[in-house]
């Protein structure tokens, strides 16, 4: 994927139309501008702030880099990104719904970067206390379904509500929002694995309809894989060369 195509609003530039205060010292503001309009890479920046957090890990729920300013701002645009090229505009559907708690920092990020590029969209949390929805009304919704790191390792780690294959949960989840007259299009994950390239299916627990749901991910797990690889070959590299000194 190429750069990132959002606009960093500043505080200093939205001062302009009055829509908030600007806060901190001019000089502080001219330096974030400044770098937001020098990030050429987007997806590369965020993907080294997730390094920390994947690298040797069997799973993270990435909250260093989620609730972290730069890292949630680059999070937020770069799942509109994805799931634009996967054929799902901002104009397409009208709610991210966070099936962990995870998702809810992204799903908050998403908001706001929908809000920079002048468009609505709300978010909602799913939740096996009562009620199972929170968050705006629904009824009538096309509804993108959100999490962290999406594999079945993770969903089966991290959430009582849902999994991938030990329990449908997340077919549950799948009724339960078709109850409320909202229409699933997909599923989205900053980082994912799934068994399946066509997606992940569904089957709800009532009527037992099974339904193939794409899968939109910014990063794919093994590419965090590979780094950590090549990092180990090259440390272990190392490590020969010194015993070899030694050895003479």
């Amino acid at each position: 994927m190429t750069a990132s195509r959002y606009t960093v609003v500043t505080m200093a530039s939205q001062s302009t139309s009055g829509s908030f205060r600007s806060t901190g010292a001019p000089e502080v503001r001219v330096s974030q501008e400044q770098q937001g309009l020098e990030a050429l890479d987007t997806r590369e920046q965020l993907k080294r702030l997730l390094e920390r957090e994947v690298a040797n890990k069997p799973f993270s729920e990435l909250s260093a880099v989620t609730y972290q300013h730069r890292g949630s701002q680059l999070a937020g645009h770069l799942l509109l990104d994805t799931l634009e090229d996967a054929g799902f505009g901002i104009d397409d559907f009208d709610a991210v719904g966070a099936l962990t708690a995870a998702s809810i920092p992204l799903a908050i990020s998403m908001l706001q970067a929908a809000a920079s590029r002048g468009q609505d969209l709300d978010a909602f949390v799913m939740d096996f206390v009562y009620p199972s929805i929170k968050g705006p009304s629904i009824q009538g919704k096309r509804v993108i379904l959100l999490d962290a790191w999406l594999s079945e390792k993770s969903y089966v780690q991290t959430s009582s509500l849902v999994t991938l294959r030990n329990g449908n949960e997340l077919g549950l989840d799948f009724s339960i929002l078709g109850h409320e007259g909202a229409q699933v299009l997909g599923i989205a994950a900053l980082i994912g694995s799934t068994p399946s390239v066509e997606g992940i299916e569904v089957v709800n627990p009532l009527t037992e309809e099974g339904h193939m749901l794409p899968f939109i991910r910014v990063y794919d797990e093994q590419e965090f894989k590979l780094g950590t690889a090549r990092e180990s070959a090259a440390g272990d590299g190392d490590d020969g060369g010194a015993s070899g000194e030694v050895e003479e």
